[in-house]
């Protein structure tokens, strides 16, 4: 059984950088497209980036392009997500989230949040103005 454990959230002012941690405990981590929702409250859960299995493709939603880089460390079985330029809309639970294993052939990295089988328990970013 995979259990994702994010670690990095807190409180940071605007303009500030945070890095969010997440580990896999499983094996074959190397198998897994893994991405990045958050949800504020009141609003449904949204995509804010993922990345494939080998880190050589990353997608991010609009809203956070260009201040967010995901990124990923096969051989500590981790992902990150190092947000820069943070701004008070950002404020969020920020989830982790693993789809697959893919053992071969091409795997589609998805935005949509019902693709990913496995999900950590969510970690708290608030960005105060």
């Amino acid at each position: 059984q995979v259990q994702l454990v994010e670690s990095g959230g807190g409180l940071v002012q605007a303009g500030g950088s945070l890095r969010l941690s997440c580990e896999h405990s499983g094996d074959n981590f190397g198998h897994y497209i893994m991405g990045w929702f958050r949800q504020a409250p009141g609003t449904e859960r949204e995509f804010v980036a993922a990345i494939s299995r080998t880190g050589g493709f990353t997608y991010y939603a609009d809203s956070v392009k260009g201040r967010f880089t995901i990124s990923r460390d096969n051989a500590k079985n981790t992902v990150y997500l190092q947000m820069n330029s943070l701004k008070p809309e950002d404020t969020a639970v920020y989830y982790c989230a693993a789809d697959g294993p893919t053992w071969s052939g091409v795997a589609i990295v998805s935005r949509t949040d019902q693709d990913y089988d496995y999900w950590g328990q969510g970690t708290q970013l608030t960005v105060s103005s």
